[in-house]
């Protein structure tokens, strides 16, 4: 299995006000290709901070990232979008979606973007969105799909570019266990089928019942790293 994400000695320290908070405290880990990672702690303890320095939405204060053999730090601003871009998909727990356009529309935004012809794009997400159970609602829009439904629209779009990494900060934190159940699976599916590498942050016992590993946070460090 190749190294797909090093992070060597890492901090991240905010200025807030006239303190300084350290969120992330030199904090080294590597993760392979392939592999599905819940990053697990309490609030504070550094999860979304080592979540958005992956995917290279912030800056670490000091160490580095690596990804797939690229220091971050190096590239310009706009190199690391076409990293995010091409590279790296994001699902989040408010799910992001455009309010005005359709599900279908939305699966296909990353694909426009990256200049995809529009009838690959409308194949490509007419697929995606029966594979992960909403078929038929192609045509709806986030405000008539219950909450659920946006997050597996907000997946559609996630893996539709077959990105090499997916970091999915508290994905189910707004969806009942049930519901919660069935999206964490399909990922676990998507990931087994695709070869995507996932990395969720989460407090939830569900995400960590299908993760494959759990690396523990507690005030900014790694306080465990459990591989089944």
């Amino acid at each position: 299995m190749s190294v797909l994400i090093k992070c060597e000695s890492l901090s991240k320290i905010y200025d807030q006000e006239e303190t300084k908070v350290t969120a992330l405290n030199n904090v080294s880990l590597t993760i392979n290709e392939g592999e599905f990672v819940s990053l697990v702690g309490p609030s504070g303890s550094g999860k979304s901070t080592l979540l958005n320095l992956i995917g290279a939405l912030d800056t670490p204060t000091s160490g580095k990232v690596t990804v797939d053999g690229v220091n971050l730090a190096v590239l310009s601003k706009s190199q690391l979008s076409d990293l995010r871009l091409n590279n790296i998909s994001f699902v989040f727990q408010a799910y992001n979606l455009i309010p005005v356009l359709s599900a279908r529309e939305n699966v296909e935004f990353v694909m426009e973007l990256q200049g995809v012809s529009p009838k690959e794009r409308k194949e490509r997400s007419i697929a995606i969105l029966e594979e992960v159970g909403l078929k038929g609602l192609e045509s709806r829009r986030p405000s008539q799909l219950s909450g659920g439904q946006q997050q597996r629209v907000a997946v559609a779009r996630a893996v539709v570019t077959k990105p090499r990494l997916l970091l999915a900060d508290e994905p189910t934190a707004n969806l009942d266990s049930n519901t919660a159940r069935n999206l964490v699976s399909l990922m676990r599916e998507m990931n087994e089928k695709l070869g995507i590498t996932f990395i969720f942050s989460t407090h939830d016992p569900i995400v960590m019942e299908f993760a494959r590993r759990i690396i523990k946070l507690r005030d900014g460090a790694i306080s465990e790293d459990i591989k089944s």
